[in-house]
């Protein structure tokens, strides 16, 4: 087989060297030449370096592999699909490559949360003591050896992208969530209905004739109307109470009411002569009663706070159980977990004002989560929309402002909205975009706060217009939030 291998970043690097591990021709091709490129052209890979990349590198090629970023028009991709080539990126790449004993995979997607749910879910795995990892788009890619027999993993949490899981062909993890829908990428994909279509590859495992559980979110309509038109096996979760076969929220207490032995075939999976098998395990595990709600975790108690984030732990805790997880591990991985930074993290207290940062709110959806949690609040806004309106948003949210601070590529659309829908609150428009330009953004909430307020940085936006990622944005804030603490006399 030949390979053209579009990118050297973290994921089409570890798409190169898996394939080159195999004895594959592999080409490389990228924009500029750097580090990466070298240490493949060191592995044995062929570099080709242009801006555009030549299209007669197809003529050369069986497979193509793109990085997970490509969009679909991108010039490249397309014509490598109007050629017929079969076009993926390195989760599907990993998928095809697992061998006899592979670990199962239990993955996440939606607009929000993924990677909060990936990594308690990981948590959970832990506390039951399986050998496990939060991969995929949250971290360590998946075309390496964590993904094979000899990796040392029994089952791996992952977290994938809507661009993973478009540029994917035959990938069906055993259990598949879906958290939510909400506008995102629509940059990348063109429009709602192609970027909802790409996450339902999700749940492939679910389809007639598949073994595998499809988990999605009932509070989400969008949602719960895809998961009932799923033919497979399924299970739904809700901040409700749930019904029987749901997992949900009784008295306060996070709840699975499901009969995992309905699903004979698919309740866990047992190792057996160097198999891994998708097993029912056919029994209540000790200490749980048949045919009642279980009760997991309080879900006051859930870390990081929201009622977002108790939606996320319960389809963490139904992805673990789809696994066999005993109710007691899901309470203490819950219990023990740590929150992902940048994600309604609170950073300190200055003269009677909250600061949080949610930098991580990078589109409308995941901000309004966030903000719905804090009746009083100045919001520091603005950054990449990605073609996504914020109009419905800042209507929602209007009357638990006490002022905007707005800076990024696309504040002016924001501050349109606010005009529209909260004439009355204060904005301050920052238009710098140097490395001063969060201290100038806190110091100007910190004029509009009044004691009980909270200033959250929920920017409702991307981050690369000014900052490396939503990490970097998240830490400067922190760093001028503190900055502002000597002023205040702490």
């Amino acid at each position: 087989m030949r390979y053209l291998v579009v990118g050297s970043g973290v994921a089409a690097a570890a798409s190169a060297r898996a394939l080159l591990a195999t004895g594959a021709e592999v080409t490389v091709t990228d924009r500029r030449a750097g580090p990466a490129t070298e240490a493949l052209a060191a592995a044995g890979a062929r570099v080709v370096v242009g801006d555009p990349a030549p299209l007669s590198l197809l003529d050369e090629a069986d497979d193509v592999i793109v990085s997970p970023g490509v969009p679909p028009h991108d010039r490249l991709a397309a014509a490598a699909v109007a050629a017929g080539h079969d076009v993926y990126c390195e989760p599907e790449l990993a998928w095809r490559l697992r061998d006899a004993g592979a670990p199962p995979w239990l993955a996440i997607t939606g607009t929000n949360g993924k990677t909060t749910t990936t990594t308690m879910l990981a948590a959970i795995l832990e506390a039951a003591g399986h050998v496990t990892a939060a991969v995929g788009n949250v971290g360590e890619p998946l075309a390496g050896p964590i993904t094979r027999s000899d990796g040392g993993a029994e089952v791996l949490a992952v977290e994938l992208s809507s661009f993973q899981l478009y540029w994917s062909a035959t990938m069906a993890p055993q259990v598949g969530a879906i958290l939510n829908f909400a506008d995102d990428h629509l940059e990348w994909h063109g429009d709602f209905d192609a970027y909802t279509t790409a996450k339902l590859a999700i749940w492939r495992s679910a389809a007639p004739g598949g073994t595998g559980i499809a988990i999605g979110n009932l509070d989400d309509p969008l949602v719960a109307a895809a998961l009932a038109g799923v033919p497979g096996a399924t299970v739904g979760f809700t901040l409700a109470e749930p019904k029987p076969g749901q997992l949900g929220v009784v008295d306060g207490m996070l709840v699975d009411f499901v009969d995992w032995r309905r699903f004979p075939g698919r309740a866990g999976w047992a190792r057996d002569g160097g198999r891994v098998e998708w097993v029912c395990r056919g029994v209540i595990p000790e200490g749980e009663e048949d045919g009642v709600p279980v009760p997991l975790f309080e879900a006051g108690s859930v870390r990081p706070a929201g009622a977002h984030n108790v939606s996320n732990a319960l389809a963490a805790a139904a992805a673990a159980r789809a696994y066999g997880v005993p109710a007691a591990a899901v309470r203490q991985g819950l219990a023990g977990y740590a929150p992902e930074p940048h994600r309604n993290a609170p950073v300190a207290t200055v003269d009677g004002v909250v600061y949080v940062n949610d930098s991580k709110a990078t589109n409308p959806h995941a901000a309004a989560a966030s903000l719905r949690a804090y009746p009083s609040i100045v919001w520091v806004a603005g950054g990449q929309l990605k073609g996504v309106d914020v109009d419905g948003l800042v209507a929602e949210i209007a009357s638990r402002l006490r002022g905007v601070v707005l800076l990024g590529v696309d504040r002016a659309e924001i501050a349109a909205a606010l005009a529209r829908h909260a004439p009355d609150v204060p904005v301050i428009d920052i238009a710098s975009t140097d490395d001063g330009a969060m201290a100038e953004v806190v110091r100007a909430a910190a004029r509009l706060a009044r004691a009980g307020d909270t200033v959250l940085l929920a920017p409702a936006a991307a981050s690369k217009d000014m900052y490396k990622g939503y990490d970097a944005r998240g830490d400067a804030f922190a760093a001028a939030v503190r900055a502002l603490e000597p002023a205040a006399g702490r």
